[in-house]
């Protein structure tokens, strides 16, 4: 919220402030979420192209550009939805520990600083906010199923 109340006040020395400490923290969800999405997808293509049907099409003839990328992708983008909408609700759970070490105000600290001073009410508002987050991400991949897989309905 720092950048985005710096943004509208037009105050560009605390934005540029807040995006240099910014940096380090973003780096380190990012590249945890990075590592997790590129294991998974990995996972996923091995599976795909060992199918029958990728043999198939590269006996006919098909670049393998275009069974990589038309065949085998295509395939993939149903569960890969799902891997990375858990990913960026994951980064909720990574932010919490993030926000600490870096004292960087957000809701992680927000709700770690609340359970220590027992303020419960702050607490369990906190835990429904990012629960919330959950579900909203969830939905917004199950909308996303019906825009990748015209099957799904």
């Amino acid at each position: 919220m720092i950048l985005i109340d710096s943004l509208i006040e037009g105050d560009m020395m605390i934005f540029r402030n807040a995006i240099s400490h910014i940096i380090l923290p973003a780096s380190l969800l990012g590249y945890y979420s990075l590592a997790y999405i590129s294991r998974m997808t990995r996972s996923f293509m091995l599976e795909q192209l060992s199918a029958e049907y990728i043999v198939t099409a590269r006996v006919k003839g098909m670049s393998e550009w275009a069974v990589v990328w038309k065949h085998a992708f295509g395939n993939i983008k149903v569960p890969l939805i799902t891997v990375i909408a858990l990913s960026y609700a994951g980064l909720l759970e990574g932010s919490v520990l993030t926000e600490i070490i870096f004292s960087w105000p957000g809701i992680g600290k927000y709700i770690t600083i609340s359970l220590l001073s027992a303020d419960m009410n702050a607490v369990m508002g906190g835990t429904v906010v990012v629960g919330l987050v959950f579900v909203l991400l969830n939905i917004f991949a199950e909308l996303l199923y019906k825009f990748f897989d015209p099957r799904a309905k």
